[in-house]
């Protein structure tokens, strides 16, 4: 059964605490959004990231989106207490692409993200050079 638009829009905006805390460069927002033992799975120029939220939380607080970041939320599907959404990033810190899925329960009514994922554009990693 497809859910209705009041779900989507539940979705949409529990997963615009993400793209808040990321353009804010403030975690607080995301806070609200992940549970405490969410997981995070990714590369950040070109080494391994995975673990505890908690890391992500790092990475935008120290890290400053910059004028030109911009988001879009896309998401990719609901089955009543699951959620699926796809978050495009680009330019942040001023030259990071990202595509993240994030992974949502409905836990107590309300939308709470569990696990993050995201690639990195191969095209902004940097070598280290």
């Amino acid at each position: 059964m497809r859910a209705s638009i009041g779900e989507y829009r539940a979705v949409e905006e529990a997963a615009m605490k993400f793209v808040k805390s990321v353009a804010e460069g403030d975690s607080r927002y995301a806070k609200e959004l992940f549970v405490d033992d969410a997981v995070l799975f990714g590369y950040l120029d070109g080494k391994p990231e995975h673990g505890s939220i908690e890391q992500f939380y790092k990475n935008v607080d120290t890290v400053d989106a910059g004028k030109d970041f911009r988001a879009r939320i896309d998401i990719v599907d609901i089955e009543e207490t699951l959620a699926v959404v796809k978050v495009l990033e680009e330019k942040w810190g001023g030259r990071i692409d990202f595509t993240d899925y994030l992974l949502l329960m409905k836990i107590d009514g309300k939308w709470k993200c569990v696990a993050k994922a995201y690639n990195q554009n191969s095209n902004t990693i940097q070598n280290g050079k």
